[in-house]
């Protein structure tokens, strides 16, 4: 069904072990350093979505009274609202759905880490990293399977989100400017905790990783917003 993905998991695959033997001198957490590695990679490589976020957020900003505007005057008319939603994105050059980008571009990547540590085989050999462990819990054992090792990764993920639902807070009080689904883009972060539940624990520690990258990222490009 996921034929597609086979090139891009194998190159991960090997990104991964190639981290693992650059990682080895740190013992028993080389598993784990390696799959953050490759995590950092992603969200490097996936940085100048982030800045078209931050960019587009901005010029909502600027946009918010005439959006505004606009609700007030055709709120009640929600097909008018949306054509004149569309005209005022096209004639400012931005858009309102540009700030979930990052998110999008990521879904690749974690189907893919998701392969590499859920796959028997991969081109043809046996799955060696589905052995890799991280003080003694293997990496590619499911949510509970991976106790205690998961409600570590689950409590981290848990600070994360809260200071991520903090931040979205103290924008929305300074003023920015909604994005449709707000709201439940708001709670998406402590979804990442539920899923860390169910996934293998190696992709737990992708998104323990690439969620503080996302928090870092976003104080840091709109510190001068």
């Amino acid at each position: 069904m996921f034929g597609f993905l086979d090139v891009p998991v194998s190159g991960a695959y090997h990104l991964i072990h190639w981290l693992l033997a650059a990682t080895t001198f740190t013992g028993p957490l080389a598993a784990a350093l390696a799959i953050a590695g490759f995590t950092l990679s992603v969200r490097l490589l996936l940085h100048p979505f982030a800045r078209a976020a931050a960019r587009g957020e901005r010029a909502r900003a600027v946009l918010m009274p005439e959006i505004k505007a606009l609700q007030t005057k055709h709120g009640r008319d929600r097909e008018r609202l949306a054509a004149e939603m569309t005209k005022l994105q096209q004639e400012s050059g931005t858009s309102m759905f540009v700030g979930c980008l990052p998110m999008l571009a990521q879904l690749p990547f974690f189907m893919v880490m998701y392969r590499v540590f859920t796959t028997a085989t991969i081109g043809g050999e046996p799955n060696s990293l589905l052995g890799a462990t991280l003080f003694g819990t293997p990496l590619g054992a499911h949510g509970l399977a991976g106790s205690p090792l998961v409600f570590v990764i689950a409590a981290g993920l848990a600070v994360v989100a809260w200071f991520s639902v903090r931040w979205q807070d103290r924008q929305r009080e300074a003023g920015a400017a909604d994005v449709p689904g707000g709201k439940l883009l708001r709670l998406l972060p402590y979804g990442t905790v539920l899923a860390t539940l169910v996934v293998p624990q190696a992709a737990g520690i992708y998104l323990l990783t690439t969620t503080a990258w996302s928090a870092a990222e976003r104080a840091w490009l709109r510190r001068g917003a």
